[in-house]
């Protein structure tokens, strides 16, 4: 199993990652956004301060819990970054696990070939923005040419396999109605999961004094998001 990804974190169980199902987490570092509210900002700026987990003790490790973990989400920093990435996912798959991908969607051939190739059972992707490129450039902390996020999202679509789209709400960078012309763009998806903001440790320290919406205006937003995709 030489010239694998670097793991540099691993959730033994997690009941949040792959909604419905019990799963394993391993997290790939390095990433092609520096979104100002990112929680993992250690993995993509400074994940040579991470101890390097390999992947055949990350097995060996699960190998007795095959009979209640469903699954493995690879999740980051930016995944499909990594060459290298569906050998790994093989070596997982090898060994009677189903994989889920967590992505950003911008290596839209990366993610047909995972699909088409049968190698991921489901993915969940981050939407930053609307999809144009100041938006999206504004929330990603980067530049974004965003016809890369909208191959992906159009080809997730097809409802090849399961997947989610995500959006991680900060007040101050997406406005309500900015949500809602997300959510437009996505009609006829499966769905947009909105998650609150964490001001706890977000990459950009000035949003820390960011207030995250309050949970029921989120529900609320959530629920007006659920109308618009349909």
């Amino acid at each position: 199993m030489n010239s694998r990804p670097p793991v540099k974190g691993f959730i033994e169980t997690s009941f949040l990652d792959w909604p419905g199902k019990v799963c394993s987490v391993i997290f790939l570092p390095f990433c092609n956004f520096r979104c100002p509210f990112c929680h993992n900002h250690v993995l993509v700026t400074n994940s040579e301060s991470l101890e390097t987990i390999p992947i055949e003790a990350i097995l060996d490790r699960l190998a007795p819990m095959k009979e209640w973990i469903d699954g493995v989400c690879i999740s980051g920093g930016e995944p499909t970054l990594h060459r290298q990435l569906p050998e790994m996912i093989k070596d997982i798959r090898s060994e009677g696990f189903k994989v889920k991908l967590d992505t950003n969607g911008t290596q839209p051939e990366t993610l047909r070939y995972l699909v088409t190739q049968g190698l991921i059972d489901e993915t969940a992707m981050d939407i930053k923005a609307p999809l144009d490129d100041i938006s999206y450039s504004a929330c990603a902390g980067v530049p974004v040419p965003t016809e890369l996020v909208r191959q992906s999202v159009d080809f997730l679509l097809e409802d090849r396999i399961p997947y989610t789209f995500r959006t991680t709400v900060v007040p101050s960078l997406l406005s309500e109605e900015k949500i809602y012309e997300i959510a437009r763009q996505l009609r006829g998806a499966t769905g947009l999961t909105l998650q609150n903001f964490n001001p706890a440790d977000p990459m950009d320290s000035t949003l820390r004094g960011t207030k995250p919406y309050p949970e029921e205006k989120l529900a609320e937003i959530q629920k007006n998001v659920n109308k618009i995709i349909g």
